[in-house]
């Protein structure tokens, strides 16, 4: 009878301490960012009037459409190439430090969004060589989520998140962009 007992507890033992080890929770840590950059990009899309200063056009548009004035209501099927200057403060005017060169396509008939990929190419200022975004972009939202998704120089393969703001807009010609870059993965 004893034997019982003591065969029993051991086994119990055993029990409570393997639960006791297999059960662990696991601490989740939160990420932080490694590089954290704000910059403004300046985009004035060519409306037939502003060749001098446009920074963007149409390069591909809908049947129903023309590659001058964006189509329709959401401006769907519109493909919109652009080399627009990045600044430091949101003042057109400012100097230059690179440029945001790529693309937006309008890709919803319902809703006012697009889809993009583009690069900030630095040239001047503090940083060399380039970041690459890519990702869905809902406009009418206040804010937006892309991927950074590689680089060259001073961010060569770095990665993270780009969250994009409209900062200002005139019509359909001018707006500008926000855009508040969280780097985790810095080389």
């Amino acid at each position: 009878m004893a034997a019982k007992i003591f065969v029993s507890s051991l086994f119990l033992s055993l029990l409570l301490l393997a639960s006791s080890t297999t059960h662990t929770t696991k601490k989740i840590r939160a990420h932080s960012p490694c590089k954290r950059l704000t910059f403004y990009f300046h985009d004035i899309i060519y409306n037939g009037k502003n060749s001098k200063n446009a920074t963007s056009a149409i390069v591909g548009a809908p049947a129903w459409g023309n590659r001058t004035l964006l189509a329709g209501q959401s401006h769907f099927g519109d493909l919109v190439v652009f080399d627009d200057p990045i600044t430091l403060d949101n003042n057109l005017h400012s100097p230059a430090i690179g440029r945001a060169q790529g693309f937006y396509i309008y890709d919803k008939k319902e809703i006012f969004t697009s889809w993009l990929a583009f690069s900030f190419v630095f040239y001047s200022g503090e940083h060399n060589g380039s970041i690459n975004f890519a990702g869905a972009d809902p406009l009418m939202n206040k804010t937006r989520d892309v991927s950074v998704i590689g680089g060259t120089g001073d961010f060569f393969m770095t990665r993270g998140v780009a969250t994009l703001m409209t900062d200002a807009f005139e019509g359909e010609v001018y707006f500008r962009l926000r855009v508040d870059i969280k780097l985790y993965e810095c080389w």
